[in-house]
């Protein structure tokens, strides 16, 4: 006989464990799964910790059978979103739940009863916590591994979906290119010409002044994502959070700006995928992690681009094609990032034809697809 279901919101250390460490059980046996940092986790998920939280409130629901976790989901309203957007949307995301329709169906009806309690109209996700953080429901692609905060989740997520009446709102697309890659030659020519006829060129980043630059990462992110679908400005706080997290794993060859007359008007961030070595840390770096890292970092072979945007009244001079033939010929071509053997860029939103446009013609191929589900409450 099946014990039954019931939703519980997470209360406490001991519930907040169990949510934080269900997805253990969840992808049990699934060798392409990334176990997070449980700290990480824990901290981006605590109002007193994670500067998000300054402007968004939270409700942590767990899904038990008898004391068992069997899955759960986190409700978010982000108040900057709704104010910059004139909309009462709510949110869902860190969402895990086993291969039983029901169970998501009351996770998501209790969050779908909180956000309608507090005046919300719309239910979206997974935002983890939103648009500027790791989103998307992976929809093609399984056959790939994960990148850093890239999110993945098992084939049957994408039913239990539908099961809970979500539809697709948004479709996120990834792009790769691999060691043998090779832009087309009008490419170079284009990016040549462009850098002769015109005062730019590109620096990379200056970790001495690591604050002052992430601060220009901000204004340039801001100036060419405005009109975008999701677009959320980042704080002050946030922008810092988030140069804290990549100092340790920021290789300043690998982000850099695109100057025009000594003014940065676009910028690339590109990160060495460390979830390699997050697999062999298993949610806990602990007392062994420089030995671990000593011992696996050799594994870590792939880069993730998380950021490339040109400010919008730049974005018809052809600049991607100066940081393509940038990534190509100053660092693959000439070897200094041999170790590398793929660079997955992503993610990039369907509908913007401009930006898609310029990596399908720079040579790169869509290689993942995620997917942002939403309902009316």
């Amino acid at each position: 006989m099946k014990t039954s279901l019931q939703v519980t919101e997470v209360r406490g250390d001991s519930d907040m464990r169990r949510f934080i460490e269900l997805p253990w059980r969840i992808y049990d046996g699934d060798p392409r799964w990334i176990p997070p940092l449980k700290r990480e986790i824990r901290d981006l998920l605590d109002p007193g910790v994670h500067p998000f939280w300054q402007f968004a409130e939270r409700v942590l629901f767990l899904a038990l059978r008898g004391t068992e976790p069997i899955g759960r989901v986190v409700g978010i309203i982000n108040y900057n979103h709704n104010r910059f957007h004139n909309e009462r949307a709510a949110a869902w995301g860190f969402f895990e739940c086993i291969k039983e329709p029901e169970v998501a169906e009351a996770l998501f009806s209790r969050v779908q009863r909180w956000a309608g309690e507090k005046g919300m109209q719309v239910l979206r996700g997974p935002l983890n916590p939103s648009t500027n953080y790791e989103i998307g429901m992976l929809l093609e692609g399984f056959d790939l591994p994960p990148v850093f905060m890239m999110s993945y989740n098992p084939p049957y997520y994408l039913d239990l979906m539908e099961s809970c009446g979500f539809r697709k709102e948004k479709d996120l697309l990834a792009y790769a290119v691999d060691r043998n890659w090779q832009p087309p030659e009008w490419v170079g020519n284009i990016a040549r010409k462009i850098l002769e006829e015109n005062n730019v060129r590109v620096r990379h980043i200056q970790m001495r002044n690591l604050q002052d630059e992430v601060h220009i990462i901000k204004d340039i992110y801001h100036d060419a994502w405005f009109d975008n679908w999701g677009f959320v400005p980042m704080t002050d706080a946030e922008i810092d959070e988030m140069g804290r997290k990549l100092k340790g794993i920021i290789d300043p060859k690998l982000v850099f700006f695109i100057l025009l007359d000594e003014k940065p008007v676009g910028v690339g961030m590109i990160v060495p995928d460390i979830n390699p070595l997050l697999k062999h840390f298993n949610g806990r770096i602990g007392v062994l992690g420089w030995m671990k890292y000593l011992l696996y970092k050799k594994e870590i072979t792939g880069l993730r681009g998380m950021i490339f945007g040109i400010k919008k009244q730049y974005q018809q001079m052809g600049l991607p094609l100066v940081a393509f033939d940038y990534l190509y010929r100053g660092l693959l071509e000439n070897g200094s990032l041999r170790r590398y053997s793929t660079l997955e860029l992503g993610w990039n939103l369907e509908d913007n034809d401009l930006i898609n446009k310029w990596y399908d013609d720079g040579g790169a191929r869509v290689v993942k697809r995620f997917r942002i589900f939403s309902k009316l409450i």
